[in-house]
């Protein structure tokens, strides 16, 4: 008999599709479908007050062994040490019919050479707590897979989907895509279905379908905004508006400024344009575009781009802003 999951999980990473696929292993652990909903309260920390927190944890599940709480930004209300422990010390006291899973966002970055979780890491106060009280508690990591580790998770993907990519397809995949494992598995489907699952996905069929197109204009775009024309910025995204599904586009506008980050740190590092193509899988006519523009921002001016992208798209997905209008401040932001 298998042994039941701990009490808490930290749940920490930037990869949605990892995220996804962990929670609902957990959900349909509850059994039976119509149990689910009796037993699984999702809830918004940004949002849910405390007492909602405490109600939802301590009701007692139906028909089931065990309720599941999950709770997305469960630090957005914790800023001082006094409520820090108030948290702690209720995440200790769950009733043994609960389960809650912390959803936190975190993303890792590279600094003198090696991976580091931003915010989450070994100094965290609830990493620290975490560790020491397994296991009740348990933290499962979730990043994203790199740009030089995305053909091989692209392979296990179509594997797991029943399908097959070769190394080279992988590769002319992930080239396209950059990290971005949501819209990644849309392709992978698309592709495997196209070969009907016959045959390993060849780098014709990634031609083929997953047309890059508008790659150029995205260089184009950032080029403008790196040099002030705002204008011309604005005129080039509202075209690529016309041209791409909005998701697929702000897609690409965050793999553009993520090679821009990675490409900036290795410069920073000494790195020279080898050691960019050799690091992110580039071509040399991207890899000396994207050195270009790099040059042209700071590694703070990227960071922080990269980090209002994030908020935006948690923006969207959320329907608080529009992408044309989070898009127009994103452009205002970097000319100021």
């Amino acid at each position: 008999m298998s042994q039941p999951a701990p009490a808490v999980t930290l749940l920490i990473g930037d990869d949605e599709t990892a995220v996804a696929a962990f929670l609902n292993e957990r959900i349909l652990s509850l059994g039976d479908p119509g149990a689910v909903e009796l037993n699984l309260t999702r809830l918004d920390g940004r949002q849910a007050s405390n007492e909602e927190i405490r109600t939802a944890a301590s009701a007692i599940p139906f028909l089931a062994e065990r309720r599941i709480l999950i709770l997305t930004n469960p630090l957005a209300r914790l800023a001082t040490k006094e409520a820090q422990n108030q948290f702690c010390s209720f995440l200790e006291n769950l009733p043994p019919t609960s389960e809650l899973i912390l959803v936190i966002t975190d993303h890792q970055g590279f600094k003198q050479g090696e991976k580091q979780w931003e915010i989450f890491n070994e100094k965290h106060w609830l990493v620290k707590w975490a560790k020491g009280k397994q296991p009740h508690v348990r933290i499962i990591r979730a990043p994203l897979p790199t740009p030089k580790e995305m053909p091989g998770w692209i392979r296990k993907q179509a594997e797991e989907m029943g399908g097959q990519f070769t190394p080279a397809a992988a590769a002319a995949l992930a080239g396209c895509l950059d990290n971005n494992t949501r819209l990644a598995k849309l392709e992978i489907e698309k592709l495997l279905l196209y070969v009907n699952r016959q045959r390993p996905v060849e780098p014709a069929d990634v031609d083929l379908l997953t047309a890059n197109t508008s790659q150029a204009s995205i260089f184009e775009m950032v080029d403008a905004l790196s040099s002030g024309n705002v204008r011309n910025a604005l005129q080039l995204f509202h075209q690529l508006m016309e041209e791409e599904e909005e998701f697929k586009l702000f897609g690409m506008i965050v793999r553009q400024f993520r090679l821009l980050l990675l490409t900036r740190e290795i410069l920073d590092d000494n790195g020279d344009l080898e050691t960019v193509i050799n690091d992110l899988r580039l071509a040399q006519y991207p890899a000396q575009k994207m050195v270009g523009q790099a040059r042209r921002f700071s590694i703070a001016q990227l960071e922080q781009t990269y980090r209002r992208l994030l908020e935006i798209d948690e923006n969207l997905k959320t329907s608080q802003v529009t992408l044309p209008l989070a898009f127009d401040l994103l452009a205002a932001e970097l000319a100021a």
